[in-house]
């Protein structure tokens, strides 16, 4: 018997950061703050992360490349590792991510690679609750109320035989 499944998610877009809740701009900007710090002289795309922490901190991090690729680091790998290593008993709560190449902001929203999505799903898993994903571009930006969603078939412990953690 073959079975078909459709697997979607919402997302809401907005067409300017002015649009956005002040804590959201916020985000946004700290983003856009951390990637202008991004170290990218291969692919001169530089992306910034920043994390908004439950206890209300933000977290920033960009991506940094290598020339022994692929030892860099992503930016929102950076921002959560950042902000678990510093803020350890503080869940995130939402991730704003942002790009600019050598012309400026990205005309659209940049959506994380498939390594970033993993570790988001992760995180969620980890803490048991849902990170919101702002995607900023300079024409809209995009917003999902949950990481996971944009990795629905993502791996997990729960495929591993784990006694406990």
């Amino acid at each position: 018997m073959i079975t078909s499944k459709t697997i979607s998610f919402r997302l809401t877009e907005y067409k300017s950061v002015e649009e956005l809740k002040q804590d959201d701009r916020e985000l946004v900007n700290a983003a856009k703050d951390a990637a202008r710090n991004a170290y990218a002289p291969y692919s001169k795309f530089k992306v910034g992360a920043a994390v908004r922490l439950e206890n209300n901190i933000i977290v920033k991090g960009a991506n940094v490349e290598n020339a022994a690729f692929p030892s860099g680091i992503c930016a929102e790998r950076s921002a959560l590792s950042n902000s678990t290593s510093n803020y350890p008993d503080s869940k995130p709560v939402t991730i704003a991510i942002t790009a600019y190449t050598e012309d400026g902001i990205t005309r659209e929203p940049v959506s994380p690679c498939g390594n970033c999505r993993q570790v988001i799903a992760e995180e969620e898993f980890r803490n048991k609750i849902s990170i919101r994903v702002i995607l900023c571009g300079e024409n809209k930006i995009q917003i999902i109320e949950k990481g996971g969603d944009l990795l629905p078939l993502q791996f997990s412990r729960n495929y591993l035989k784990l006694k406990s953690l």
